[in-house]
């Protein structure tokens, strides 16, 4: 029985084809709007990144915050683990696309990663905005969804368990965002912020304030999570390409030549 048509299975994507080649798309449509035809003459990147993840069109605060969400993320910085493991990929010749992954794969853990913004995620949307059910978390946080994949967090979700007080730029990224008022877990935790940290013993991260604002733009653990780790590449990438044009001499943190510790090569 042969098949007049292909149906392919998308709630995003609809494609007409062009009369003269059926593989080749005349009109590109996503959840309903002409990419090319509209999008490209009116949207702005973040207005199109919404519309690709959650099927509607974002309100002006949405766009605001999401865009300023995107800055605040785009270079955690050589320091960080995920921009770390991208540079060492670059440093060490690997094509661009090994670079990324090395930054996604380091970057998608449980401490500032997207495993753990992805269980803040999930706190929000069980506990809310009610501060007895936070206090009650955070004293004692829950195993994780999968043992079989993660290990427990060791510290609590959305907070630094190796800072001292609250890093300036989390507390100037919460101000901001919070002040675009496009929900109100940013708000709320703005207002809370010092009684979580004596709950949680530790300072807020960059990684709770990403998670509020990703329920303010109404994410969901499996969204929030993979837009987290989308928003964090650029650094990784440049970061990377900057350490592949330096070399292993100058790479951040490399103090003094390799020293080899292990047996000596002279012994059986």
């Amino acid at each position: 029985m042969s098949r007049d048509k292909e149906v392919i299975h998308t709630r995003i994507w609809e494609e007409e084809p062009e009369t003269d080649n059926p593989f080749a798309a005349a009109a590109c449509y996503c959840h309903g709007y002409d990419v090319y035809g509209e999008l490209l003459h009116k949207a702005t990147f973040v207005e199109y990144l919404y519309l690709l993840f959650t099927g509607e069109r974002p309100m002006p605060p949405q766009a605001q915050l999401l865009e300023r969400l995107a800055i605040a993320l785009a270079n955690p910085g050589p320091r960080e683990a995920s921009v770390h493991a991208a540079m060492c990929a670059g440093v060490g010749g690997s094509p661009a696309a090994a670079m990324l992954m090395a930054a996604a794969g380091i970057g998608a853990g449980n401490l500032g990663g997207g495993h753990e913004v992805r269980v803040a995620i999930g706190v929000w949307m069980r506990l809310g905005l009610c501060l007895p059910a936070w206090q009650e978390f955070l004293a004692d946080p829950p195993p994780p969804e999968r043992a079989d994949i993660w290990t427990p967090l060791e510290h609590a979700p959305g907070f630094d368990p190796h800072g001292v007080s609250c890093a300036t730029p989390v507390l100037q990224t919460l101000t901001a965002l919070a002040a675009i008022d496009a929900g109100p877990h940013l708000r709320w935790l703005s207002t809370h912020r010092p009684t979580l940290e004596r709950f949680a013993k530790s300072p807020l991260a960059m990684s709770g304030v990403a998670a509020a604002a990703l329920r303010d733009l109404g994410f969901d653990e499996d969204k929030g999570e993979m837009l987290y780790l989308f928003l964090r590449l650029p650094g990784a990438a440049v970061h990377a390409l900057e350490q592949k044009e330096y070399g292993f001499r100058r790479f951040p943190f490399f103090h003094g030549a390799v020293k080899y510790v292990g047996p000596s090569a002279d012994k059986a």
